[in-house]
């Protein structure tokens, strides 16, 4: 990208907040509790598993078409199911959540780069808010816990009722940051359903490719092709306000 953009749109789950690894964990309660049978060796698995979201129930829900706890008892069943354990069903979901969710919950916390880059381009005059695939409050009450409330949520899954890839979602956010699009930038860990998408919607689109944390069906991704493409791919949140010229 050449110029200075004036705002800067951020993902929240695996680019702020290191939301694999709070699965990994909720995942490890689950498969001690209702899958003893699974050797922890195949927990990788069942994360996996989880994050690519094989039922797409989690894609039906950033769609509208389904709500938060009903995608979430789906990829529970679907996962018992896959990894040979007893249905998830409308009666035992909710203990069920209780120890997913729960430890999920408790897990939250910021990657080591995503306060410092937040810092980096307010200090270089940038504005700063969320574009989520979540519900916001859930969002705010995510980034508090993982120490960075001061980051605004401005359009989550319930703001306009449905969620990205779609390009109103990025357009929205930049409408509530202030900012002209083609002057705005959007970060998130997804190729597609993040840089991709926004790099659509008229925005710089910027994906986050972490060492080690694509999803399974993201392996084959080539970010040269990307780049090319001018999406901007970084390792981490420090690369990002050099990456944008600031």
């Amino acid at each position: 990208m050449t110029g200075r953009v004036d705002g800067v749109l951020l993902d929240v789950d695996d680019t702020l907040v290191d939301t694999k690894g709070g699965f990994a964990k909720a995942l490890t309660a689950v498969a001690v509790e209702y899958l003893p049978h699974v050797p922890a060796d195949r927990y990788p698995e069942l994360l996996a598993h989880w994050r690519t979201d094989p039922g797409g129930y989690y894609k039906r829900f950033t769609r509208g078409e389904t709500d938060a706890l009903t995608q979430r008892r789906l990829r529970a069943d679907l996962l018992h199911r896959t990894f040979g354990g007893e249905p998830v069903t409308e009666s035992s979901f909710a203990a069920w959540d209780a120890l997913f969710w729960g430890t999920f919950e408790r897990s939250w916390s910021a990657f080591d780069d995503a306060a410092a880059a937040v810092a980096a381009l307010r200090a270089s005059g940038v504005a700063v808010g969320i574009v989520t695939n979540a519900h916001v409050e859930l969002q705010e009450r995510k980034l508090r816990a993982a120490g960075l409330a001061d980051v605004p949520v401005l359009v989550g899954v319930d703001t306009l009722g449905y969620g990205k890839p779609h390009p109103d979602v990025f357009v929205e956010g930049a409408r509530r940051l202030g900012t002209d699009v083609a002057r705005t930038a959007y970060v998130g860990d997804e190729p597609t359903v993040d840089a991709r998408a926004a790099h659509d919607a008229g925005l710089t689109g910027v994906w986050l490719d972490r060492p080690g944390a694509r999803r399974d069906d993201e392996h084959h991704v080539d970010a040269d092709a990307l780049r090319a493409d001018g999406i901007v791919v970084l390792a981490g949140l420090a690369e990002l306000p050099a990456a944008l010229g600031l």
